[in-house]
């Protein structure tokens, strides 16, 4: 068994272990609540293929996940948080605290339309619960005993959520809140004009991928994640069934008057096999396909160009199956997978520069 699988059957253990502390929710239906209609029990099928089991429960099923071991209890990274589910935006770190509860905590959402109230009164208790206006998602509850001006704690389910970081919201379509954070390294690079240029890579697992792009001289930024794919809000437990399209992929942010994109294209080349279809190592599915994403059409010409030349070269004994397509919408991959290899040395990867 490979190093990858076992490491997968490992986090799939994690999930189960959360998930059996999750609390007891309520299972009755209100009086007169009418039966799910076929389109919605569709969409609820939907989202179990979507969604890791964790997250299915805490937004549709109104479950809470463990204190201290979610993803975002202790998160700091400047950016918003947005539904799991519909991706509308929710909450901005800006506004995040350490309450001491386990729980991400914010003192306000980013506009209080966004997020509903409701009266909870399960568990023999009475709080107010809070859920996203348009995905309906159960987000967490809200009390009174916070230190913001209105004296409020937004007590949030990592599970309900999804990161998107300053660098990334413009990309991803939430743009309007760059200006919150006029002081992040992303905005100033910005602001200063600085000639920073963007391509998306796929070549296998994305642990060794980003490992050997960080160190090339002249990129700036790596972040690893899921792209090329049909459906929106990708996650790991989603991606790895190979149903979603999409592929392991790392975004890549580099200077040009460091590093010209023909040049790092050789690293790419040499990073992993890209006559393989659909696999690396032993790894093997369409989410390790290789390709390469292209933003402008002069990575795409280059792109062509250095795919032929490697072809050509006889360095590779078969057929250059590497994919060279537009760059669509790039989800970010969960904390747990950022920079693996930085926080766990010898880790799993089967990605080598070849000489």
């Amino acid at each position: 068994m490979s190093s990858r699988k076992i490491v997968s059957i490992v986090a799939g253990v994690a999930v189960l272990g959360v998930a059996v502390h999750l609390v007891a929710k309520e299972s009755k239906k209100p009086k007169g609540k009418k039966p799910m209609s076929e389109s919605k029990a569709a969409d609820k099928g939907d989202l179990k293929k979507r969604l890791s089991p964790l997250q299915y429960e805490v937004t549709q099923c109104s479950a809470t996940e463990p204190p201290f071991r979610n993803e975002f209890w202790n998160h700091k990274e400047a950016g918003i948080y947005v539904d799991v589910v519909s991706g509308e935006p929710l909450f901005s770190s800006l506004d995040k605290f350490d309450s001491g509860t386990g729980w991400p905590s914010f003192t306000k959402p980013l506009k209080p339309a966004q997020v509903v109230e409701k009266a909870d009164k399960a568990h023999g208790m009475t709080r107010i619960e809070v859920r996203s206006k348009k995905g309906d998602s159960h987000l967490g509850h809200v009390f009174d005993d916070g230190p913001g001006p209105k004296g409020q704690r937004y007590c949030i389910n990592s599970a309900s959520l999804r990161f998107v970081p300053v660098a990334r919201l413009a990309a991803e379509g939430y743009g309007e809140y760059v200006s919150l954070f006029p002081g992040s390294a992303s905005v100033k690079e910005a602001d200063a004009g600085a000639p920073i240029e963007t391509v998306v890579f796929a070549g296998g697992c994305f642990w060794g991928m980003q490992e050997i792009l960080r160190q090339i001289p002249g990129v700036t930024f790596t972040e690893v994640g899921y792209a090329g794919g049909r459906t929106a809000n990708a996650t790991y437990e989603a991606v790895k069934t190979g149903a979603t399209g999409h592929a392991e992929s790392v975004l890549v942010k580099y200077d040009p008057k460091r590093i010209s994109f023909e040049k790092l294209l050789g690293y790419f080349f040499r990073m992993h096999d890209p006559t393989t279809p659909n696999r690396q190592g032993n790894d093997v599915g369409t989410q390790y396909r290789s390709a390469i994403f292209f933003k402008t059409e002069e990575q795409r010409v280059t792109a062509l160009r250095v795919r032929a030349a490697v072809e050509k070269s006889g360095k590779w004994k078969g057929k250059i199956v590497t994919e060279i397509v537009a760059a669509g919408p790039f989800f970010r991959g969960e904390t747990f997978h950022q920079d693996y290899l930085q926080r766990n040395p010898g880790g799993y990867t089967c990605h080598f520069l070849r000489e």
